[in-house]
C-alpha cells in the first residue's frame, strides 16, 4: 500500500547508519517498466484483473485490480516471490489477515482475504480512491486547524478500532494514511501489525524508526501506549508540518527521543490551541504510563467535538466524567422557567389544599398542644398516686390505623349505619390520632430501635407509666408498673368515677360486665364496664381496668376497632409463605449477583467505583444524619452507644446496597442510554449549578406534584361516582407533624428513599429495552407496572374509575424518566413525598403550623434554586426577554 516499506531494525551491531524520511508514493505514475510482475489487463486466479500498480515494498507489491465476481475495485497485496516460499514469512502473512479481518471502522482500511496464484501469496482489500497523507503534507505542508482536527480525530478513532481487535498498528505513519476522496482519514498497512500477546522481543523492533516510539525503537515491549506516542508523532506533524524528531541515524534518533523533547508546537505554529499542544505533549512523554492509556483518549480530547458521543460511536462504554461533559443544553427559556415554577407553586398549593379534605389529621381536632396533653398527663399520674419525679420522660402524637381499617371495611360489609369517618374524625375519639407520654424512674434506653415508643423499652421498671390521650386531652388508656415489693399499707378505695370522668364518659351509664382482657402489669383485682363511645352512642365500648393494693395499674377504653395484641399471632398461608421465599432468594440473588457484575465492571475498567463510593459515602451521610436527628437521645454512654450503632447499621447496609447496585448497572446504562444520566453524572461531579440539573430537578419535581394531584383526581372521581365523599387517607408521616426536627429526619430519608426508587426505576426500564431492544418500550414498562400497581390498588379499595388516577401518574413517571433522566425521576419521588406525606396545615393557631411552614420554605426554596439555575444566568425579567430565541 505504500513505497516506503518498514525498516526492519536489527540488533545494535546491525543498525543501519542512514535513515531517510519516509517516501511518498504517487499512485499516478504508476509504469509496468518498473519490474512488477504484472501487467494491466492480466487476470489473476481466474477473478481479478490487474489495473496498475499502486507502489512496490519490502513487504511487496500493492496492485489495483478488478473484482470480476463482485465487480468492485479491491487492492491486492502480494508477497515478493522469494519471500512466498518462507514458512514463517507466510505463516506472519495468514496472521496479518486473520488479524486485520477483524477490524471494521469507517477510519481504517478493510482486509478481505487471502488467496493464491502460481505460488504467490496475495490479500485483498478495500480499494480507496485518495493521497496518502505524506504526499498531502508535502504539498501544502499544515493542515489547517479545523481539519487538522477532524484528520485527528479520525485517526485516533480508527486506530482505537485495530486496538479493540487485540492488535498493534507498530508502522503508524504519514503514508500509512490515506485521505480518501471524501476527505476522510484511513489507516492502511496491516503488513507488521499483530496480536498484541503475540509481539514481543526482536519482533517488537519492526516499524519505520521516524514514526517509533523509544521503547520501540529500543526493542522493547510495545503496547497500544507505544501506537499511541507514535500517533502524537502523526499529529504533531499534522499541526505542525514537520517532523518532531528527525537524525541521521538510528542512535542519533533515539538519543533525541530519550533525552530531548519536540520544539513546542506554539513555537512553530501562532495560535495553535493550547489543549491541542497539551494533548501531543502527553501522548509523546517519554515513560509510557505518562501517555493517554488508549487511543479514544486522544479523540475525546480534540478540541470542538462530544466525546460522550465519540466514546459510544467507537462503541465504549463512556465515563462519568465523559457523560457529564456532554455538551451544554437544557438550560430553560427565562419565560418557561417562570412558566414551570409558577405551575409548580400552584400545583404544590393546590395539593395542600386538597390534602386539607382528605388526609385525616386535617380533621384531627387538636385542641391542645404537646405540651398541654404533656401537663396533663403528669397530673392524672400524680392524682392517682405515681409522685415520684422521673428520671426521663417522652411524649409524642402517635398514629393507629386500626379505625380506618375497621370503618373501611364494617362500612362496606356489615355496619352502614357506622358514623361516616369524617365525623368520627372530628371528635378526636376514634383515636386514629392520640397523645402518648411515658415516663420512668429511668431512663428510657430503646432496646431494639433508636426511638422511644409505647413497648419500647418494655414496661419493667416500678412506677413506669404509660397514658394514652385523645387529642382534646380525654383519657383512654393508662398503664403503670406497681412496685416489684409488696406493701403493707392498708388498700384504699380508688374511685373509678373520676377515671370515667377522666375519659369524658359518666360511670353511671356504663354497666359492670365480666373482664376479658388481662392488664399488662400485675394486678390483684381487674373490673369491667360495658357504654358506648363518649361521643358517639352507636359505638360500643368496654373499660378494662385493674389495681394493685388499692392503686389502679389498668385502664383502657377498648373499641370495637382494637383487638388483643399479645394475643395476635403471626401467620402465613402456603402462598404468602412461598412468596415471601421467593422474594428473599430474589433480594440474595439481586445481591449476590450485584457483586459478581459489580466486580467484572471494575475488574474491566467499567464501572464507576468513585462515584460508586461516593454516592454510597452521600447516601450513608444524609441516612444517618436522619437516624441521628430522629433518635430519642438519652444521657449514658451504652445507651447513646447502642443508638449509635443501630443509627450506623441501618444507614450503612442501605448505602452500600444501593452503591453496590450502582457500579453493577450503572455501566451498562451509561454505554447504551446514556442520555438519562448526563444531569445526574453532573450533579455527581459537583457541578450544583448546571441548568440541566435544574431543568431536571424543576420539572421532575413538578411532574411529582402531578403524581400527588392524580391520586386526588382518582379519589374524587371515584367518590362522586360513589355519591359519597367520606374518604379519608391515613397516609401522612407523624413523626413530620410532631417537631420540626421529626421534619427535617423525613426530609432526609426521602432523599436516601427517592435515590434508591430512582435507581430501581431505571434499572428495570433499561432491562426491558435490552429485552425488546427499544428505549420507549424500556419506559413504557415502567408506566405498566406503576399502573398496574396502582390499579390494584384501587380495585381492592375503591373502584375500577381509580385508572384515571392510575393513568395521570403513570404518565407522569414516565415523562420524568424518559424526558429528564435519572435526576428527573428521583425529584419526582423526592418531591411528592412533602406535598403527599408531610402533615401541612393553614392554621397558624395549631402546634404544627411551624413544621408546616418549614415544610413549604425548603419545598418551594429547592423549587426556586432549580428554576434559577435552569435559565443559565439570563434574566428573568427585563430586557429582550420576549425577544430570546
Amino acid at each position: 500500500m505504500d513505497e516506503s516499506a518498514p525498516t526492519a531494525i536489527q540488533d545494535e551491531d546491525h543498525t543501519p547508519t542512514e535513515i531517510k524520511k519516509p517516501e511518498a508514493r504517487d499512485s499516478s505514475n504508476v509504469t509496468t517498466s518498473d519490474g512488477s510482475r504484472f501487467v494491466a489487463g492480466m487476470v489473476l486466479a481466474d477473478r481479478y484483473r490487474i489495473i496498475n500498480l499502486l507502489g512496490k515494498g519490502g513487504m511487496g507489491e500493492v496492485y489495483k485490480a478488478e473484482d470480476l465476481e463482485l465487480e468492485q475495485t479491491v487492492a491486492l497485496k502480494f508477497l515478493p516471490e522469494e519471500l512466498s516460499k518462507n514458512e514463517d514469512l507466510l505463516k506472519r502473512f495468514r496472521g496479518e489477515v486473520r488479524t486485520a479481518r477483524q477490524v471494521s471502522h469507517n477510519n481504517v482500511c478493510r482486509v478481505f482475504d487471502i488467496g493464491e496464484t502460481d505460488g504467490l501469496y496475495y490479500l485483498t482489500m478495500e480499494f480507496i480512491e485518495g493521497d496518502d497523507l505524506s504526499i498531502l503534507l508535502n504539498r501544502i505542508g499544515r493542515l489547517p486547524s479545523d481539519k487538522a482536527v477532524e484528520i485527528s480525530r479520525e485517526i485516533a478513532l480508527g486506530l482505537n478500532a485495530v486496538h479493540k481487535a487485540g492488535i498493534l498498528h507498530r508502522d503508524l505513519k504519514p503514508a500509512n494514511i490515506i485521505i480518501d476522496s471524501k476527505g476522510e482519514a484511513r489507516i492502511t498497512d496491516f503488513g507488521i501489525a499483530g496480536l498484541e500477546e503475540d509481539l514481543q522481543g526482536a519482533e517488537s523492533r519492526v516499524g519505520t524508526p521516524a514514526y517509533m516510539s523509544p521503547e520501540q525503537i529500543a526493542g522493547k515491549e510495545v503496547t497500544q501506549r507505544s501506537d499511541v506516542y507514535s500517533l502524537g508523532l502523526l499529529l504533531y506533524e499534522i499541526f505542525t508540518g514537520t517532523q518532531a524528531f528527525e537524525g541521521a541515524t538510528v542512535d542519533e534518533l533515539l538519543k533525541k527521543q530519550r533525552s530531548t523533547n519536540p520544539t513546542s508546537a506554539s513555537k512553530i505554529v501562532d495560535g495553535i490551541d493550547p489543549s491541542v499542544e497539551a494533548l501531543i505533549n502527553r501522548c509523546l512523554e517519554k515513560v509510557p504510563a505518562d501517555r493517554p492509556a488508549k487511543a479514544l483518549e486522544v479523540a475525546m480530547s480534540l478540541p470542538g467535538g462530544n466525546a460522550l458521543q465519540v466514546a459510544l460511536e467507537a462503541g465504549e462504554t463512556p465515563t462519568p466524567e465523559m457523560v457529564a461533559a456532554a455538551p451544554k443544553q437544557g438550560a430553560l427559556k427565562p419565560l418557561i422557567a417562570f412558566g414551570f415554577l409558577l405551575a409548580f407553586i400552584t400545583l404544590y398549593f393546590g395539593v395542600l389544599s386538597l390534602n386539607q379534605n382528605y388526609k385525616s389529621y386535617a380533621f384531627t381536632p387538636f385542641e391542645k398542644t404537646p405540651e398541654v396533653l404533656a401537663e396533663k398527663s403528669r397530673e392524672i399520674l400524680k392524682k392517682y398516686g405515681y409522685t415520684q419525679t422521673p428520671a426521663d420522660a417522652k411524649y409524642e402524637f402517635v398514629q393507629d390505623n386500626s379505625f380506618i381499617d375497621y370503618h373501611t371495611y364494617f362500612q362496606t360489609e356489615k355496619n352502614k349505619d357506622l358514623p361516616p369517618r369524617r365525623d368520627m374524625l372530628a371528635k378526636g375519639q376514634p383515636f386514629n390520632i392520640y397523645f402518648l407520654y411515658r415516663q420512668s424512674p429511668r431512663h428510657l434506653e430503646p432496646v431494639d430501635s433508636i426511638n422511644v415508643a409505647e413497648d419500647e423499652p418494655p414496661l419493667l421498671a416500678s412506677n413506669m407509666a404509660n397514658v394514652k390521650l385523645d387529642t382534646r386531652g380525654r383519657l383512654f388508656e393508662f398503664v403503670a408498673v406497681p412496685p416489684q415489693t409488696a406493701s403493707t399499707k392498708n388498700k384504699t378505695e380508688i374511685d373509678w368515677k373520676e377515671f370515667f370522668a377522666e375519659a369524658g364518659l359518666d360511670l353511671n351509664e356504663f354497666k359492670k360486665s365480666e373482664s376479658r382482657w388481662t392488664p399488662p402489669v400485675f394486678a390483684d383485682e381487674r373490673r369491667a364496664w360495658e357504654g358506648t363511645l363518649a361521643d358517639f352512642s352507636s359505638v360500643p365500648v368496654r373499660i378494662e381496668a385493674a389495681e394493685y393494693k388499692g392503686k389502679p395499674v389498668y385502664f383502657k377504653v377498648v373499641t370495637p376497632w382494637d383487638s388483643p395484641e399479645r394475643e395476635s399471632v403471626v401467620t402465613q398461608d402456603a402462598n404468602r409463605k412461598y412468596g415471601t421465599i421467593i422474594i428473599i432468594l430474589f433480594v440474595c440473588i439481586a445481591i449476590v449477583g450485584s457483586l459478581v457484575l459489580a466486580y467484572r465492571n471494575l475488574k474491566a475498567g467499567r464501572g464507576d467505583l468513585r462515584g460508586g463510593l461516593k454516592l454510597t459515602l452521600f447516601l450513608f451521610a444524609i441516612g444517618l444524619l436522619a437516624q441521628i436527628i430522629a433518635a430519642d437521645h438519652v444521657p449514658t454512654l451504652w445507651g447513646e452507644l447502642s443508638i449509635v450503632y443501630e443509627a450506623v447499621s441501618y444507614a450503612l447496609i442501605r448505602a452500600t446496597i444501593v452503591g453496590l447496585l450502582y457500579i453493577a448497572l450503572e455501566p451498562f446504562v451509561r454505554k447504551s442510554w446514556s442520555e438519562l444520566l448526563i444531569s445526574w453524572n453532573r450533579i455527581m461531579a459537583g457541578d450544583f449549578r448546571d441548568p440541566m440539573v435544574g431543568r431536571d430537578i424543576l420539572v421532575g419535581g413538578l411532574l411529582g406534584l402531578g403524581h400527588a394531584l392524580g391520586i386526588h383526581i382518582g379519589v374524587l372521581s371515584v367518590s362522586s361516582y360513589l355519591g359519597n365523599f367520606t374518604d379519608v387517607s391515613d397516609a401522612f408521616s407523624i413523626d413530620a407533624l410532631n417537631s420540626s426536627s421529626g421534619l427535617i429526619a423525613q426530609y432526609l430519608g426521602s432523599i436516601v428513599g427517592s435515590v434508591s426508587v430512582g435507581l430501581i426505576y431505571l434499572f428495570i426500564a433499561f432491562l426491558f429495552y435490552r429485552i425488546t431492544g427499544k428505549k420507549i418500550l424500556g419506559i413504557l414498562s415502567i408506566g405498566i407496572l406503576f399502573f398496574t400497581v396502582s390499579m390494584l390498588f384501587f380495585i381492592l379499595n375503591f373502584h375500577w374509575l381509580g385508572a384515571i388516577s392510575s393513568t395521570i401518574v403513570s404518565i407522569c413517571l414516565m415523562i420524568s424518566l424518559g424526558r429528564y433522566g435519572l435526576l428527573g425521576v428521583i425529584s419526582f419521588s423526592c418531591f411528592f413525598q412533602p406535598a403527599w406525606v408531610f402533615p401541612v396545615t393553614f392554621d397558624n393557631s395549631l402546634f404544627f403550623f411551624p413544621s408546616s411552614v418549614l415544610s413549604i420554605v425548603i419545598t418551594l426554596g429547592i423549587a426556586f434554586y432549580a428554576a434559577y439555575i435552569s435559565k443559565a444566568g439570563k434574566p428573568l425579567f427585563g430586557g429582550n426577554l420576549l425577544n430570546q430565541p
